[in-house]
């Protein structure tokens, strides 16, 4: 007979793949990469039962985070300023492909925003990178309100909807420019069958 420890790991996985589940039929469907994204980071604050959670993905120059999505977060604290890559320990780690994990936000000076952390109730910080291939776009950060270590079920979990939002951001765009093409290749049949 299973232990009640092994009972609440069982029921924690069954949990985690649900919730892997509720990803992965969001992604199958929507093109909609802002709504997939919503969705996902509610999911994720739900299912790990953590303060808040939050996509970031690269502008285009590669020197700043931009918030896409986020639950359980402040306006005050998402309209902070911006996620700068070279004043950010943390994300700089992440887009090198390495998950992390900040103890204490509040004091970590690898965090860029260590006040508003304490305004907002942060505490332990884990940031996991958004990969296509070896290409990292964003990062997804879940934040938590007490100090809190990612148990390596929460960690595997993490990293399997990070790369599902990844290649849902993906299959987005790829969408995007098909549809543009596709566009332009119609405007340009009609304009030839106009001669």
């Amino acid at each position: 007979m299973p232990s009640k420890k092994e009972g609440t790991m069982k029921k924690k996985e069954l949990q985690y793949f649900e919730a892997l589940y509720d990803v992965a039929r969001v992604i199958n469907a929507s093109l909609e990469p802002a709504r997939v994204l919503e969705k996902i980071v509610r999911c994720v604050q739900d299912s790990m039962k953590v303060k808040a959670c939050s996509i970031r993905l690269l502008d285009e120059r590669r020197k700043r985070l931009l918030m896409s999505a986020a639950a359980g977060l402040s306006r005050k604290y998402i309209r902070k300023g911006p996620v700068l890559i070279e004043e950010s320990g943390l994300d700089r780690k992440a887009l090198q492909g390495k998950m992390t994990w900040v103890r204490n936000a509040q004091k970590d000076r690898g965090f860029q925003y260590t006040e508003e952390a304490r305004e907002e109730g942060i505490k332990s910080v884990f940031v996991v990178p958004l990969q296509v291939g070896k290409k990292v776009i964003g990062v997804m950060r879940v934040y938590t309100r007490e100090i809190r270590p990612f148990s390596k079920q929460e960690i595997r979990f993490l990293e399997a909807v990070a790369n599902l939002s990844a290649i849902a951001l993906e299959n987005a765009q790829m969408h995007q420019s098909l549809r543009t093409s596709y566009d332009l290749l119609t405007a340009h049949k009609y304009r030839l069958d106009d001669n």
